[in-house]
């Protein structure tokens, strides 16, 4: 059985065909930089480019980078104000082929990780993060998702733990990984006192490394690596417009 994806991010915007019963890419992903200002016109139109390269024209699952309700969104951390209450799903659905199901990207990367990965037959709470432009966040009890959990924007030394914290901000400060994993561990041991969770699970670019990184956080929870890493927004898109999951 086959899908297809499409992760929106605030810095890429990527997509493929996916082998549902595997959890993999069918082939070469396409990855196209975010349109700046990333407005949501001309996104719309990356993401009928990309489905269009592919000849795909069925079911089609999409994320963006905040919270999701009934197609809309209601955030734009990473993005253009702009996206505020904008009907992401009727915007998609009239420039691609197919019925469009929309998500939060860092939910839609917790389902393929439930589903295929480092959170496949888990119990108890789940807590998926991916670090990337910003930090997004996914929360599963018992394998259900909770949806639209924001904790990038938790407080953590009175800033958003996201700007201390994000993958972004490591390269933009030039932090060496022992230097990120402080920071990150800082916005953990925040998260963890609110939160007793049975597994965190950590996506997202810098899942690639994490060797580098997560054998120097001090976390209670056991911190696993992402293992479909920066693919599961895809995957997880796929997974949720076959199972008509969503906002």
């Amino acid at each position: 059985m086959q899908g297809f994806g499409v992760d929106i991010g605030g810095s890429g915007i990527k997509g493929c065909v996916v082998d549902l019963d595997k959890g993999e890419l069918v082939g070469e992903r396409v990855r196209i930089p975010t349109p700046q200002p990333a407005l949501p016109e001309p996104v719309y139109g990356v993401v009928a480019d990309i489905v269009g390269q592919f000849g795909w024209e069925g079911r089609i699952g999409v994320t963006y980078p905040g919270v999701m309700k009934s197609g809309v969104a209601f955030t734009a951390a990473n993005m253009d104000a702009s996206w505020i209450s904008t009907d992401v799903a009727s915007g998609l659905a009239a420039v691609i082929p197919g019925t469009v199901q929309t998500l939060n990207d860092a939910d839609a990367a917790g389902l393929a990780e439930m589903a295929y990965g480092a959170g496949r037959g888990q119990r108890g709470l789940v807590l998926m993060l991916t670090f990337g432009t910003g930090i997004g966040s996914a929360l599963f009890i018992d394998g259900q998702l909770v949806p639209n959990t924001e904790l990038g924007h938790i407080e953590v030394d009175g800033k958003d733990g996201e700007v201390r914290a994000s993958a972004a901000v490591r390269e933009r400060e030039d932090l060496s990984y022992p230097d990120w994993a402080k920071r990150v561990d800082r916005y953990l041991d925040t998260l963890e006192r609110g939160l007793w969770p049975d597994l965190i699970i950590v996506g997202g670019g810098v899942s690639k490394k994490a060797h580098k990184w997560v054998p120097l956080l001090s976390t209670r929870t056991r911190v696993v690596p992402a293992e479909l890493q920066n693919d599961a927004g895809i995957v997880g898109a796929a997974l949720a417009a076959e199972q008509r999951i969503g906002q």
